[in-house]
């Protein structure tokens, strides 16, 4: 039988660990503005759709897609994994004559390490099934508490052309208010919105994680890239 060490079976274990760490979200992206306000809010209750006002255009879940590249950090970094979290099923609504926008996705929807994503983002190494399964599941219960606080909601707004979007995302119950460059395209009846930003995890009361003092750890920021389609 073979004998090991304390130290490494330690370091096995924590390994392991960070094999299966939660990561939370949302490739290198134009940072935010500070925030301009900061709001607590109540545990988010499911919503149904909104229902289309008139002039206004639903967002395409099928062709609409937040990700959050989310990376590891410590000294023991090596030992763990960067991962893709992804927001698909998304609703809301787009009101293009009042230059305002209104959606949300529900956190038990989000999808872990999809491969095409990965590779999007520059990750090479593709986790287990094991491994993401384990991610997901640590993500939803010891990170963003999903059960009490299973929506996200963004409220957007545009003043001028030529400026950014004003953008309020509710996460884990806190509100936090960005300025946030985009791209539009608009074809026909169809307005697709994307750009990218760097938010931080403890912005929204989130404690990223880490083992062994921080030596193996989730890096605070999160590299988020969306493009958004409503018809």
């Amino acid at each position: 039988m073979l004998s090991t060490s304390p130290l490494r079976a330690h370091l096995l274990a924590a390994t392991f660990i960070v094999a299966l760490a939660a990561c939370s979200p949302l490739p290198p992206s134009t940072p935010a503005t500070a925030p301009a306000t900061i709001t607590q809010a109540p545990p988010a209750e499911p919503a149904p759709p909104a229902a289309v006002a008139a002039g206004a255009l639903a967002i395409d879940s099928a062709n609409s897609l937040i990700a959050v590249t989310v990376r590891r950090g410590g000294v023991l970094a090596r030992l763990g994994h960067d991962h893709v979290v992804a927001a698909r099923a998304i609703t809301g609504t787009v009101t293009p004559t009042d230059n305002r926008a209104q959606f949300q996705f529900r956190l038990d929807q989000m999808t872990v390490d999809e491969p095409a994503l990965r590779q999007v983002a520059g990750l090479e190494k593709q986790p287990s099934p094991e491994a993401v399964a384990g991610t997901r599941t640590n993500m939803l219960t010891k990170v963003l508490d999903a059960d009490r606080y299973p929506l996200v909601t963004v409220r957007a707004e545009r003043i001028a052309d030529d400026q950014p979007l004003r953008v309020a995302i509710t996460l884990h119950g806190v509100t936090r208010t960005y300025q946030i460059p985009v791209v539009f395209a608009r074809e026909s009846n169809t307005l697709t919105v994307s750009g990218t930003v760097d938010l931080k995890q403890t912005d929204f009361g989130l404690v990223p994680f880490s083992v062994m003092g921080g030596a193996m750890a989730v890096e605070d920021r999160m590299e988020l890239r969306f493009t958004l389609v409503a018809k």
